[in-house]
């Protein structure tokens, strides 16, 4: 095979694994911020109703519970806030969704795409890379720790299919 094509399969499997490890990271990121999201939500709301039961319940002995369920009803959403947990669901699915889309392009661009002619194949790794520039600058910044959990679970083949011919 020319030097060339084979550069630019070389290319898309890197290109492929980056998105398969920036999609798992996003996709972990993701589990993550929605329960949060909903213990922020919710706790809130429940604290904010045993805070409300006070007018209901003339006994003493419920104040401290009510103060606590005050306190914690008017500061989480401040907190909420403060430590950046309302980062969009939205925005990281739809992140995830577009990198793992690029890594099946760029697969079957490395196994496909490369018995094209080397003009026609070169042309759709241009695209797919333009694809990759608009999916990076659109993704919000991943935590780091989500990284590690992706390598993790990689590493342990939870993402491996069992129908990929061997190299």
């Amino acid at each position: 095979m020319e030097e060339r094509r084979l550069e630019i399969i070389h290319e898309c499997k890197r290109q492929e694994e980056s998105c398969l490890y920036t999609s798992t990271a996003l996709f972990s990121w993701m589990k993550e911020v929605r329960r949060w999201r909903l213990l922020f939500i919710v706790l809130p709301i429940v604290a904010g109703a045993i805070a409300g039961a006070k007018i209901l319940l003339k006994n003493e002995s419920f104040d401290g519970v009510t103060a606590v369920a005050a306190l914690i009803a008017g500061l989480f959403p401040a907190l909420f806030k403060a430590l950046d947990l309302d980062v969009s669901v939205a925005t990281i699915s739809d992140s995830a969704n577009r990198f793992k889309t690029l890594q099946d392009r760029f697969r079957q661009a490395s196994r496909i795409g490369a018995t094209k002619e080397l003009d026609d194949f070169e042309e759709e790794f241009k695209a797919l890379m333009m694809r990759m520039d608009d999916a990076r600058s659109a993704s919000p910044p991943t935590p780091e720790r989500h990284f590690r959990k992706a390598q993790k679970k990689i590493k342990k083949g939870d993402m491996t299919f069992d129908t990929v011919p061997s190299e």
